[in-house]
């Protein structure tokens, strides 16, 4: 076993920093795209629902 690999030197706050705001910033695009696909399938489904409704009332 060898003592030969690389060490490297501990990250800067603002680097940490910077790589939290990312991760950050791509888990709110993440949610934000799950919102509106989350919003798209309510909408359709509500649009479905009026014409069911609506699609009753004339029988």
């Amino acid at each position: 076993m060898s003592l030969d690999k690389q060490v490297t030197p501990p990250l800067k706050k603002s680097q940490i920093q910077e790589a939290v705001g990312e991760l950050a910033a791509d888990q709110r695009e993440k949610l934000e795209s799950k919102a509106e696909l989350a919003e798209a399938a309510a909408q359709q489904t509500a649009e479905e629902s009026l014409k069911d409704v609506a699609d009753e009332g004339m029988d």
